[in-house]
């Protein structure tokens, strides 16, 4: 038995139905959501970022959703703060923090925590502009620790390695180890959402056609029209409806391509999520109701 508080993750890809088994579940245990979002973090964005109903909204306090335009840069620290604060103020009410979300990077800053080192953006463009090969043997040389965690042919995360080091003298393998996060704080567990990967493409093409029926095409219309941050420009749906709006292609074919994107983008899901073996996997039956997998989840809380 611990006296931590709980923190309860529902977790795993898009369209899975973590929103309506996420209300449910709230329901059993007294429980207010933190989104785990990258996208639902933004005002203008509602169809292309598929929030929540008001109706699930309103019957469940929902926190981290609609919290910054898209005309703001928005990251991993930035959200790990808001959502640590939102945590704390749903304890403080006697109630359980149920954290739901795709965005395995928000997962971990969570349950992990960020390195929180100086950050210079002139230091990490020179490393980015250099010989990839260099960087790396540079690495080697002053982190092979490091060096050995990261595939040679990811430039950004050696390059983010170096920066760690020449910005503050102190080798990224052992930053990482002075990171903090809920893991170890809290009486954390984290339930994975999966279905077959068949029926998950078809609940998401699915989605992605009642997107198009309810109006995603004007909502990107009206994105476009505004000085688009960088994190805010990569919603996904805008780049695809982008190009019919710019006449490259009809919107039959931003549909086809959004679909097939978001198929790639369950497939990157799924491998972050898998790689984590605190994740405690459900599941779901075709015909399984939101409230009988709650139910389901419920069950293995209490033991």
């Amino acid at each position: 038995m611990t006296d931590r508080l709980p923190v309860i993750f529902i977790v795993g890809p898009t369209a899975v139905g973590k929103s309506a088994i996420a209300v449910a579940l709230a329901a059993l245990v007294n429980a207010e959501i933190v989104s785990c979002d990258a996208m639902q973090v933004y005002r203008e964005a509602h169809i292309a970022s598929d929030k929540p109903s008001l109706d699930l909204q309103q019957r469940i306090a929902h926190h981290l959703i609609d919290v910054v335009s898209v005309t703001e840069a928005f990251s991993a620290a930035r959200y790990r703060a808001l959502a640590s604060a939102a945590v704390a103020g749903i304890h403080a009410r006697g109630k359980v923090p149920l954290v739901v979300g795709g965005s395995g990077m928000y997962m971990m800053a969570l349950l992990d925590g960020l390195f929180e080192g100086e950050v210079n953006p002139d230091l990490r463009a020179a490393l980015l502009a250099a010989d990839p090969t260099d960087l790396y043997t540079e690495l080697q040389r002053v982190d092979p620790e490091a060096a050995a965690a990261i595939p040679p042919g990811n430039v950004r995360r050696v390059a983010r390695a170096l920066e760690v080091y020449k910005a503050t003298g102190i080798p990224f393998s052992q930053a990482k180890q002075q990171r903090k996060g809920f893991w170890g704080k809290y009486a954390v567990r984290i339930f994975g959402l999966e279905r077959p990967r068949e029926e998950l493409y078809r609940r998401a093409e699915a989605r992605i056609d009642a997107m198009f029926a309810g109006g995603l095409v004007e909502e990107v219309q009206a994105l476009l029209a505004l000085p688009l941050s960088s994190t805010g420009s990569r919603i996904i749906g805008l780049p695809e409806v982008k190009g019919a709006v710019d006449g490259l292609y009809a919107i039959d074919h931003a549909r086809y391509l959004m679909k097939l994107h978001t198929r790639h983008y369950v497939k990157r899901q799924m491998t972050w999520f898998r790689k984590d073996k605190r994740i405690e996997w459900l599941t779901l039956a075709p015909d399984e109701t939101p409230g009988a997998t709650a139910d389901r989840i419920y069950k293995q809380i209490r033991g």
